[in-house]
């Protein structure tokens, strides 16, 4: 059967859904626009008790020892890093020198001089990245405190999301292709890029190299550090529902290949949030419960597609029968 035959296919309009069963009209509205699962995530764990005690209850030993530390160090360290800061921001050679955004006065002490595009501000540009990469230290030093019991955390709040949807393990089927013409995707290639991602020397290289001074830029450093981490992120979030179907490499690869920009901007989203400054701790586990809410609407169109493929082989069957019997009366 081929797939452009089926309303609701992916990439088709939202508001065309006159064939689509009235149970998954609101999945596949929701599936037009990826990013709506990361308010959801936040949604669901704001509003629904269980699943913001179970996660709080985890967590809240390690993140007050790790709130009182990055307290202690925030006070002690605030002055001296923000005039680090200041120094690299006004040095013509440094590459954080904002020339081509700002305009300091001849003594950078001097905030009321400062201006972004012309504009003044009220703060000074050196206050804001001394607090952008005093917050990613305290980040750092609480998530350290969580440790195990954070990832303990988001894969509780994807298991229970999971199970308020009233699904157990048999939801999850085997992968059906979707496409007739499946994307072609060179599968060595992508597990060597996969496998060296996910090695820790490369995290490092990448989050905290490359990623962390990028997302100093004052203003639009997050955004192009969620842009480089958007589909990695997603992946990452989608990781235990490819796991559910067990999927092989190969299929995951075709699959996110298919939705790529969906990815490209469920990641970006959920990239952005957590890469805020502490509270992005809170958005690692609400971007969990979005990335399971997700995976549920994909998996009911999963459902749907293998059904239609169903009724379609049973209807060629019947025809084939109904030829060959055809013939032998006619023999």
């Amino acid at each position: 059967m081929s797939v452009s035959r089926i309303p609701g296919e992916y990439g088709e309009k939202a508001s065309n859904l006159e064939n689509v069963p009235p149970t998954l009209q609101r999945a596949i509205m929701r599936l037009d626009f990826p990013p709506s699962y990361v308010g959801v995530g936040i949604y669901r764990l704001c509003t629904d008790r269980a699943l913001r005690v179970a996660a709080w209850d985890k967590c809240k030993h390690g993140a007050r020892r790790g709130a009182l530390v990055g307290f202690v160090w925030t006070c002690l360290t605030y002055p001296i890093q923000r005039r680090f800061v200041q120094l690299a921001l006004t040095h013509p050679g440094s590459i954080f020198s904002f020339s081509y955004l700002t305009r300091l006065s001849a003594k950078a002490s001097d905030i009321s001089e400062e201006t972004l595009l012309g504009y003044r501000l009220p703060f000074s540009i050196s206050s804001y990245v001394a607090v952008l990469f005093l917050g990613a230290q305290v980040t750092t030093i609480i998530h350290f405190f969580l440790a195990k019991n954070i990832r303990v955390a988001r894969q509780r709040a994807w298991d229970q999301t999971v199970a308020s949807r009233g699904k157990g393990p048999d939801f999850w089927q085997p992968y059906v292709e979707e496409w007739e013409f499946p994307p072609m995707v060179n599968e060595k290639r992508w597990g060597r890029l996969d496998t060296i991602a996910k090695t820790w020397f490369w995290k490092l290289i990448v989050q905290k190299v490359v990623l962390l001074p990028l997302s100093l830029y004052p203003f639009v450093g997050n955004f192009i550090a969620a842009g480089f981490k958007a589909l990695s992120t997603a992946e990452y979030l989608h990781t235990p529902y490819f796991k559910a179907k067990n999927m092989t490499p190969h299929q995951v690869a075709v699959f996110i290949e298919e939705r790529k920009w969906d990815y490209r901007a469920f990641g970006f989203a959920a990239a952005l949030l957590e890469g805020l400054p502490i509270v992005g701790l809170f958005f690692s586990v609400s971007n969990r419960i979005g990335a399971a809410m997700w995976a549920h609407d994909l998996e009911k169109r999963q459902h749907w597609i293998a059904e239609q493929r169903l009724h379609a082989q049973g209807a060629n069957g019947a025809d084939a029968e109904y030829v060959t019997t055809t013939d032998k009366k006619v023999d």
